[in-house]
């Protein structure tokens, strides 16, 4: 983790970091893919964890008041399920496996609000069995890859929240998922003392980032922002499935020829 190679990547890692943890949906699943063109995937979730908690600080004041209390606390009880399971399968399950059926997900629920045409869903109530279940498929993916963000989608889209509550309460549910990963990461080996050192040059770019992401929530109409967030899980979802079928990465391909 030196050279000037790294930190060109590194940086750029911590700013789409705090640009999600600021409410945009796409750029955040970027994070370890950039950083896995320095360094090998597992380092880099490991190396990451501690900026999103650090950047999730600063997500959590910006929407502190924009949250939904039900979807909250259904969200925190199956992503602790899934923390625990990824804990337990830890190195047992290939990761190409994980990344395959997250993206599969992805790329169906997508497909599927784009083709009815029910990107913005009308209010409802959040019920507990489908929002335990997708949410410990995502705190599994989440520890596995840090590829939670789809299966939680595919709940919370169809509940019809408003833009910022549906920011907010993502934010925190991640949050909270991310600092519960601290203790399984460290006494599996993903976090070290050198990756820590590392992570905290890391963090003030990371956090000032956030606000990046929150003043562009902000200013996207609802639905706009609706629309924007299922062709990102769209395309995240696309680049998952080929990721973990050929091993190569599309977006940061693309990306690395600019």
């Amino acid at each position: 983790m030196d050279g000037w190679q790294f930190w060109v990547v590194a940086i750029i890692g911590a700013v789409v970091t705090g640009a999600g943890k600021g409410g945009l949906p796409i750029v955040g699943a970027l994070t370890v893919p950039i950083m896995s063109l320095a360094m090998p995937a597992g380092l880099a979730a490991g190396l990451m964890l501690p900026v999103y908690v650090v950047s999730d600080m600063f997500g959590l004041y910006a929407y502190r008041k924009d949250f939904d209390r039900r979807v909250l606390w259904i969200a925190c009880l199956g992503m602790s399920l899934g923390v625990c399971l990824g804990w337990l399968t830890d190195k047992q399950i290939p990761e190409n496996w994980v990344t395959v059926l997250v993206g599969g997900i992805a790329v169906a629920f997508s497909l599927n609000q784009l083709i009815r045409k029910a990107v913005v869903a009308a209010a409802r109530r959040a019920e507990v069995a489908p929002g335990v279940f997708w949410c410990t498929i995502a705190g599994f993916t989440s520890y596995v890859s840090h590829t939670g963000g789809p299966p939680y989608q595919v709940w919370t889209l169809p509940l019809g929240m408003k833009k910022a509550v549906f920011a907010g309460t993502s934010t925190i549910a991640f949050a909270y998922i991310n600092a519960l990963k601290l203790i399984p990461y460290w006494f599996v080996g993903r976090i070290t003392l050198q990756s820590l050192e590392t992570a905290l040059y890391l963090m003030p770019v990371a956090a000032v980032s956030v606000f990046a992401g929150v003043w562009a929530v902000k200013r996207l109409p609802e639905k706009a922002f609706f629309t924007f967030v299922t062709w990102s899980l769209l395309l995240i979802g696309i680049d998952l499935v080929i990721k973990g079928v050929t091993g190569v990465e599309p977006l940061i391909a693309f990306f690395a020829l600019f």
